[in-house]
């Protein structure tokens, strides 16, 4: 179980920080390499989820959803200093219900 919050984490990271390099590049004027490094990273976060053990794509895919909008919150309060309010905080745990519904409700 903790190793797929890792990978969870990880993949967010990646999603973000790329997504973010990109967002600087064309939407701030950065230089071109944010732009690429961005990219590279973007492609980075399509490997790493396939690290989870789960056997399902969409199962795995729906539960990082949940994990990306606790890490999109934090992204914002630490990187964009932009502080999550009351909402942010119910919608984020909201997410992380669901995501551990999701992987680990028992199954037949």
């Amino acid at each position: 179980m903790l190793l797929s919050i890792i990978i969870f984490i990880i993949a967010g990271i990646a999603e973000i920080g790329g997504g973010y390099l990109v967002w600087l590049w064309l939407r701030e004027s950065k230089p071109f390499w944010y732009g690429i490094v961005g990219g590279a990273t973007l492609i980075l976060y399509g490997i790493i989820p396939t690290w989870q053990s789960f056997p399902s794509f969409g199962r795995v895919y729906a539960a990082y959803g949940g994990v990306f909008v606790v890490l999109a919150v934090l992204w914002g309060w630490l990187v964009d200093k932009r502080t999550p309010d009351l909402y942010d905080w119910i919608g984020a745990a909201v997410c992380v219900v669901g995501v551990s519904i999701m992987l680990w409700a028992p199954r037949s």
